[in-house]
């Protein structure tokens, strides 16, 4: 079943400075994103923090994608 990420997600004033985090945790998805960055595997990422699952993980990568997805693309022209 396809994870939706809206499900996972949360966004919240007083937490973490309004970043979006997982499930409401004090975990945000530049967290995961930059771990994953460095080289962390699901597994290790899931083992060092046992409240995350890999379904969390999935949320973030999607969330970040989306998100890519939505930014603007400012065209520039070519010098003749």
């Amino acid at each position: 079943m396809p994870i939706n990420y809206h499900d996972i997600i949360t966004i919240e004033p007083g937490k973490r400075s309004g970043k979006p985090c997982i499930r409401g945790l004090r975990i945000t998805v530049y967290d995961v994103l930059s771990w994953l960055a460095n080289g962390m595997s699901r597994t290790e990422i899931v083992e060092d923090f046992p409240e995350l699952t890999d379904d969390d993980i999935t949320a973030c990568l999607l969330f970040a994608a989306d998100r890519e997805h939505q930014l603007v693309t400012i065209k520039t022209e070519v010098a003749a």
